[in-house]
């Protein structure tokens, strides 16, 4: 029984053993691999990069000068079937930290030796040389570790004595000495260069001005025989729209007023209709209920003017008849009268004084009624006066007044009446 193993490409996988004593080995990459139970080994080995860091300190170089130099480097474990044999034979069973101090001591070693060969200024100056050197003297020995440099540069390089300050300083200061002298060389290489083209320059744009002045006169002179050839054309045809346009529009207003006219026919006609169907309708709604009313006005001014004149005849009649009756009535009142005063005219002329003193007594209780009727409105009368007989005298003034008030009414002097002057002297 045996069972089916896998690797991924980061890693080699190794299958050593078999049946009957076999001692062939199987290096798989990626892939898969069948190992048997009990009788097959298998290890792995990883194919991934290492990055190493080389340090040599205080080294001398060929002039005796002590610098430190740090370094890093990338290696990894070849693929091809004899290298990575070689590498499993090496570093099988190994980890990763105990493969890379291996690598890493060789390295140094090689960077020591060759730091021994070259001048401080070759391993400043040129460092891609430097490690380049160090790849090429190195290879073939971690090569056959199965191992590959895929890569190493230096990282650092310096020294406890400020040699290589003191070196930069000169060289700075040559460096920088040089620079000024070919800034100046240029400055000056330069203004003559840069007056030269400025002349050139100057021409060139003169020649170009005057073309450019030139090509400008002639467009102007294109543009302005273009444009009075345009706009004599744009006349032209502004006017020609115009003249169009005043002769639609001639149409258009002649067309419109067809139009009004045609209106203003059907205007007249419904204005026609509508004046016939007011009409009609002002006969029905208005003059025949005026007339109707007018009608029954009249017959009722009719009706109450004929009342009218029968009762003013009625009334004039009544008038009439009650005149003739008042005057038949006052005739006759005035005949019995009439014959009243003439049968007492006689009596008088018979009886002489003695009808006029009758007369004058029937007249006086209505005389004395008149005089008092004031008084008969009066509920009490209070005469003041501090005499006791002063009441008698009053009422004797009031009757000795009494005859001249009589003959003032009636112009009878009732004094000379004799029954009155014996009534009087009766009194006395």
């Amino acid at each position: 029984m045996g069972s089916c193993l896998t690797v991924g490409p980061n890693e080699a996988l190794v299958v050593s053993g078999g049946c009957c004593g076999s001692d062939n080995k199987t290096y798989m990459v990626g892939g898969w691999a069948w190992a048997w139970c009990l009788i097959s080994d298998t290890q792995r080995i990883t194919l991934e990069i290492m990055t190493l860091q080389p340090r040599c300190e205080d080294v001398e170089t060929a002039e005796g000068v002590a610098i430190t130099v740090t370094g890093v480097a990338q290696v990894k474990v070849m693929t091809d079937q004899d290298l990575l044999a070689m590498a499993c034979e090496q570093f099988l069973g190994k980890t990763v930290v105990e493969i890379k101090a291996v690598v890493l001591q060789t390295l140094e070693g090689h960077l020591r030796s060759i730091l021994g060969t070259l001048t401080v200024e070759q391993i400043y100056q040129d460092r891609d040389q430097f490690a380049k050197l160090v790849r090429e003297v190195a290879a073939p020995d971690v090569g056959r570790m199965g191992i590959e440099i895929l890569s190493f540069t230096i990282k650092d390089v310096y020294d406890k004595l400020d040699y290589l300050s003191s070196l930069g300083k000169t060289q700075t200061a040559a460096v920088q000495r040089d620079a000024d002298i070919g800034v100046a060389e240029a400055e000056r290489d330069a203004g003559i260069r840069e007056a030269e083209c400025k002349k050139e320059m100057m021409d060139v744009k003169f020649l170009a001005d005057t073309k450019m002045a030139d090509s400008k006169r002639e467009l102007d002179l294109q543009k302005a025989s273009f444009n009075q050839e345009v706009n004599t054309k744009k006349a032209e045809a502004q006017l020609a729209y115009e003249l169009q346009a005043a002769k639609e529009q001639q149409k258009i207003r002649l067309e419109e007023i067809e139009i009004e006219v045609v209106q203003r026919k059907k205007q007249i006609t419904i204005e026609e209709k509508e004046i016939a169907r007011t009409e009609k309708e002002l006969i029905a709604t208005v003059k025949r209920p005026a007339e109707a009313e007018a009608y029954k006005i009249e017959q009722l001014a009719e009706g109450r003017k004929l009342k009218k004149v029968l009762t003013a005849q009625a009334e004039a009649e009544k008038i009439r008849k009650i005149g003739e009756a008042q005057a038949a009535s006052i005739e006759a009142v005035g005949k019995a009268e009439a014959e009243k005063m003439r049968l007492k005219a006689e009596a008088y002329q018979q009886y002489g004084d003695a009808a006029q003193t009758a007369l004058v007594l029937e007249a006086l209780p209505k005389i004395a009624a008149k005089v008092a009727a004031p008084l008969s409105r009066t509920n009490e009368i209070v005469i003041l006066s501090g005499e006791g007989n002063r009441i008698t005298g009053e009422v004797n003034r009031l009757l000795a007044e009494l005859p001249v008030s009589v003959n003032a009414l009636t112009g009878v002097d009732i004094t000379k009446i004799p029954l009155l002057q014996k009534m009087a002297n009766a009194q006395a």
